[in-house]
């Protein structure tokens, strides 16, 4: 059993970086248990991920398969699972007491990409964010130990802004996949079509529907950040290190006139070593 752990672990690690993940880089300077234990958050995440966007797959497959492994994942919460993978994570869910509820929740929310590709409102796409991303920061910050309360409030809109900034980012991607996660009443304020977004028509109304979505990002941004506390400012320098990044990602659409059909708009290699770096010297403005 410890020779398969070390083996597991070893995969964890490799999908990590495999991915090429803003992840990897914001766990430098935690101790080798909770990065393992982060990364195999992360492993189910991204494996999660990959059943939805397998290529080649009909969606009927795709669905198949995303229920078998939701049926394999309360196998292994109930202990009859002979998954290593899915057996390995409940010890680490176990071990830290996490919120098996967020689990669940996270993956409602992948599943949602199998079955809804518009958002009517703006309450649609939160509670699409909500699922996918502000889950992992709940299980995050439960795993980095975090001790103020009003934390959780930290981690939720921290997610939000993320997957916000991940939306903005792939744009393009996505629409080519026929996902539109743009709010529809956001994008007929600005008279801006859906035929639009897919052609990638870059103009002035494009622009302006950018700058205002670019903003609700940042809104969200701002009220994480005042609700980390001196309690948790050093104990979630993982966290800050990831929106960090994401903030630099939102920075560079704004850089670009928010031209996110053109361009590379991910940070370079160099950029994603230096921000944590940077961050940790970084001083608590609770402090």
């Amino acid at each position: 059993m410890v020779e398969q752990s070390k083996i597991i672990e070893h995969q964890n690690l490799r999908l990590t970086k495999k991915s090429k993940t803003n992840f990897l880089y914001s766990t430098f300077f935690l101790n080798k248990e909770k990065s393992k234990a982060l990364q195999a958050v992360y492993s189910f995440c991204r494996i999660s991920d990959d059943i939805v966007d397998e290529e080649g797959k009909s969606l009927d497959m795709k669905v198949s398969k995303f229920l078998k492994w939701k049926e394999d994942f309360q196998k292994a919460l109930d202990g009859k699972s002979d998954n290593y993978f899915l057996n390995y994570l409940v010890k680490i869910i176990l071990r830290y007491n996490l919120d098996k509820s967020n689990f669940f929740f996270l993956l409602d929310g992948m599943e949602m990409d199998l079955t809804k590709n518009r958002y009517n409102n703006f309450d649609e796409l939160y509670n699409y964010c909500y699922c996918v991303a502000s889950t992992v920061g709940l299980i995050f910050i439960k795993i980095l130990s975090y001790k103020n309360e009003v934390t959780i409030d930290y981690a939720i809109n921290l997610g939000i802004a993320l997957q916000l900034t991940n939306i903005l980012r792939d744009l393009k991607q996505d629409a080519m996949e026929g996902r539109i996660y743009l709010p529809l009443e956001d994008l007929e304020k600005y008279h801006y079509s859906e035929n639009n977004l897919i052609g990638n028509i870059y103009n002035d109304k494009f622009i302006e529907l950018m700058k205002y979505e670019i903003d609700r990002t940042e809104s969200f941004y701002n009220k994480a950040r005042s609700n980390l506390t001196k309690p948790d400012f050093k104990t979630l320098l993982s966290a800050r290190i990831i929106d960090k990044t994401y903030y630099s990602i939102l920075k560079q659409i704004e850089k670009s006139r928010y031209n996110v059909y053109t361009g590379n708009l991910r940070i370079s290699k160099f950029r994603k070593l230096m921000i944590p770096f940077l961050t940790l010297i970084q001083k608590s403005n609770a402090l």
